[in-house]
């Protein structure tokens, strides 16, 4: 399959690795730094619907609230075909995942974030995807404890989709067919909070049991859009 790289890709990698706050050319901001204007919580999602979320210094952050019930923040509007830019902050221990074409049950397109079983791969929420993907080469560039970028594209019915982190191409999949139902096209891009909760070894040793640690939250900034095919 040829290679079909995005227009912001050039600048991506310089960009990924100065961490600057600011998004690529030709982006469109999907948050304003100061609240969630533009984006709500889903009532429906099966995860749970009370996540504790909201903007601090320009971040979004979501977790569970109360500790062992999530959801899912989505965006107002729907898309179709787009390059989602954004930066994550993911606590070791955490699950949560970036959602494409989504409903507002959360049936979508995943990108996982779950450190230790996944982070990067393309898997389905509610959803059997016929051609799942995984970022085999996500360990020789994630940053631990650190923000890291992420540069996704998802175009046409049956949808090609492709990831970049940290300015590295983790995978570019072309799906058979539209694996959502009534052959839906578009949907919201929503950010899932499933579990939140870090794990600490016991203090001295790493052979004694630890405990987990509720509260902790995934944090998300410089989150911006473009859109493909107008």
């Amino acid at each position: 399959m040829k290679a079909v790289l995005p227009l912001a890709i050039c600048a991506f990698g310089a960009f990924a690795c100065a961490q600057q706050v600011r998004l690529p050319p030709n982006f469109s901001p999907l948050l304003n730094g100061r609240d969630l204007s533009g984006w709500h919580l889903s009532r429906t999602d099966h995860h749970g619907s009370t996540p504790e979320a909201g903007v601090r210094a320009g971040v979004l952050f979501i977790r569970q609230s109360p500790y062992g019930q999530g959801g899912l923040l989505l965006t107002d509007k729907r898309y179709r075909d787009y390059e989602l830019y954004i930066e994550v902050k993911a606590p070791w221990g955490c699950n949560s995942g970036i959602f494409l074409r989504s409903t507002e049950g959360g049936t979508a397109y995943q990108i996982e974030l779950d450190q230790g079983r996944g982070t990067g791969n393309l898997l389905g929420e509610n959803l059997r995807v016929s051609q799942t993907a995984k970022a085999t080469a996500l360990p020789a560039i994630w940053r631990n404890s650190d923000w890291n970028a992420f540069l996704i594209r998802i175009e046409g019915p049956a949808p090609r989709i492709s990831e970049w982190v940290n300015g590295t191409k983790m995978w570019d999949i072309q799906e058979p067919r539209n694996d959502k139902i009534a052959d839906e096209t578009d949907g919201m891009i929503g950010l899932q909070a499933h579990w939140a909760s870090t794990y600490e070894p016991a203090e001295g040793s790493f052979n004694l049991p630890g405990s987990w640690k509720p509260g902790a939250a995934y944090e998300f900034r410089n989150v911006g859009i473009r859109i493909l095919n107008q």
